[in-house]
């Protein structure tokens, strides 16, 4: 179990493959297969350890641009794995009809909306002044 961890509050994302997926989907889709490039806070800092409180906001403005630009993008084009793109996800193209692109594809195993998640975690993480950082329990 993969989460965002900030203080003492842990938000449940579910497992790691799906989390793995959403970065390889940004990295894939929007940084032409480069990894941060274009989102660092995101990809870089938050993924590969910790985004420090202060970073928080330029995070955020990321999170937006990345929804945002992920409304583009059919279902389809989703990347399970960046290191190996033949694999696909255990559901296949069985997909629920709410989703109609890459920007609502990605859901919790509690059924959250995985941005709604990241951006509650990321307003916590402001609140109380404390980095935050992918963990898994």
């Amino acid at each position: 179990m993969v989460g965002l961890k900030t203080g003492p509050m842990f938000y449940k994302i579910g497992t790691g493959s799906i989390l793995h997926s959403f970065f390889s989907t940004i990295a894939y889709n929007l940084e032409d297969n480069n990894w941060g490039k274009k989102y660092p806070f995101i990809m870089k800092e938050l993924y590969n350890g910790e985004l420090s409180s202060d970073k928080i906001l330029n995070a955020e403005k990321e999170l937006a641009e990345i929804k945002e630009a992920l409304k583009e993008y059919a279902p389809n084009c989703i990347i399970w794995d960046i290191d190996n793109l033949e694999l696909q996800p255990p559901w296949g193209e069985k997909i629920a009809d709410r989703i109609t692109s890459l920007s609502n594809y990605f859901y919790t195993s509690d059924g959250e909306d995985i941005f709604n998640l990241f951006i509650r975690a990321f307003n916590d993480a402001k609140q109380i002044k404390k980095s935050i950082c992918i963990t898994s329990i």
